[in-house]
């Protein structure tokens, strides 16, 4: 499916939340959004909550697509939803990508988060999921 050419792209921002330093996946997703026809913004590495909500709010972006590998997804992924929310960013889709066990996922989903995508999600599923949520 192709942008339309009176259309803006959907603008994403991928976050590396915490002190992990392993951005792979993140770079992976970036890159397969990017070539669907998305706007992409990557914040880099080891970023806070705080940082994440500002750069959202900054970019005017569609969607907050969080990466998160450290094992402190409860804590950092529901503070970043609530900074986003504090910021006037209720209309955000945020998903989040890392190693999340499934018992976390209907908590994290409580919190506002939209999807979650594990390790060897096909990028596709990522890109049709997000062209699902936001019409542009």
């Amino acid at each position: 499916m192709e942008q339309s050419l009176t259309s803006s792209p959907i603008r994403v921002l991928i976050a590396k939340l915490g002190l992990d330093g392993h951005d792979r996946g993140a770079m992976v997703v970036a890159r397969a959004l990017r070539d669907a026809g998305m706007e992409v913004i990557y914040t880099g590495l080891r970023q806070t909550p705080e940082m994440v909500a500002e750069a959202a709010l900054q970019e005017d972006v569609d969607v907050v697509g969080l990466s998160i590998l450290s094992g402190a997804h409860m804590v950092l992924v529901p503070r970043t939803v609530d900074l986003l929310r504090a910021r006037g960013l209720d209309d955000v889709l945020v998903i989040v990508g890392g190693i999340i066990p499934d018992e976390d996922v209907p908590v994290l989903q409580a919190h506002g988060i939209h999807a979650v995508f594990g390790p060897g999600s096909p990028t596709q599923e990522i890109v049709h999921f997000i062209r699902a949520h936001v019409r542009k």
